[in-house]
């Protein structure tokens, strides 16, 4: 599995706001320069790879290291960084997560036990100098018990940490340089399904997509569905489906899953009723159990355990 770090190299003051994190431009508000009118049609991995560019080209103490990211790493997210910026900013590191962390860190450590406790032990004095850490995260129906986890719960019980994990190319750019243009440490999971598989416009500029602000993208009145990354889609059919069948759905993309927009869902859960009020929350996911190689599909929240938990909720 390929992981990489973009780092930024800098001094901040720091500026304390709610849950321990600083505040940045990205985390109240929308960025953008230029004119968004130019859109190309871009997967995600392109998108995630023009975010790169524009972060590396923008700001001068930004790095991009990991493995094998100098000649454009296994997904090809990183193509074209080195020839461009050079092998100072752009380069290879040995193949040991620990390391990588570390080196961004700046201290020979991990993600958990200095990263999220930069800011707390110094007394708000120091961060990870903008440290955003990219990942591939879910299945794609092969990848068996290491390549196809989804481990970004264990990293949102994590204080200090920042979790983003975006739906589609467009917000996979945007959401991407406000990570790396916050002071906080991040971790970036980027799902492997989309990489070619999702298409969409793309603004050919450099704007940002505020964190920590969930997504209504579509809206219902009967019961409230909330979800992150490639699960959307899923999600989104079995939203079709239920409303063949009489069941109005929102659907609600959280894009930060810590610190989440409570705000957004406790506003759709008012109104729809379900999710917290009239029945019992309905959790989908995983089967508890190592991923398995095999069965994967019968592993997978496919869209039918979703239709079947939105019919059973709505009855309750």
């Amino acid at each position: 599995m390929s992981r990489s770090c973009v780092r930024r190299i800098g001094t901040w003051i720091p500026c304390v706001s709610k849950r321990g994190f600083s505040s940045s431009p990205s985390s109240s508000c929308v960025q953008k320069s230029g004119s968004e009118q130019g859109l190309n049609s871009l997967n995600l991995y392109s998108a995630i790879n023009q975010a790169l560019h524009i972060a590396l080209d923008t700001d001068p103490r930004s790095y991009v290291f990991g493995e094998d990211v100098s000649f454009g790493g296994v997904f090809r997210c990183t193509t074209g960084l080195a020839d461009k910026f050079g092998k100072k900013r752009v380069f290879n590191t040995p193949l040991c997560e620990q390391g990588i962390i570390g080196f961004g860190i700046g201290l020979a450590a991990m993600i958990v036990n200095e990263a999220a406790k930069f800011r707390y032990r110094s007394g708000n004095q120091f961060n990870c100098g903008g440290l955003t850490i990219r990942a591939p995260y879910g299945a794609v129906g092969h990848g068996g018990h290491y390549h196809s986890q989804s481990p970004e719960a264990f990293f949102c019980h994590v204080p200090g940490i920042k979790v983003v994990i975006p739906r589609s190319p467009r917000e996979a750019k945007g959401l991407l340089l406000s990570c790396i243009r916050d002071p906080n440490p991040i971790v970036f999971f980027e799902p492997k399904w989309l990489y070619r598989l999702a298409v969409e416009e793309v603004p050919e500029d450099d704007y940002m997509l505020p964190l920590s602000e969930a997504e209504v993208v579509r809206q219902g009145s009967d019961i409230t569905l909330v979800g992150w990354g490639a699960q959307l889609s899923i999600m989104e059919q079995a939203c079709l489906d239920a409303e063949k069948e009489g069941i109005s759905c929102e659907l609600i993309d959280l894009k930060t899953l810590i610190p989440w927009d409570k705000e957004t869902v406790e506003a759709s859960v008012n109104k729809t009723g379900r999710l917290l009020l009239e029945a019992p929350v309905a959790r989908i996911c995983g089967l508890d159990t190592p991923f398995p190689l095999v069965f994967e599909p019968f592993y997978m929240p496919t869209k039918n355990k979703i239709l079947d938990a939105i019919k059973s909720t709505v009855g309750y």
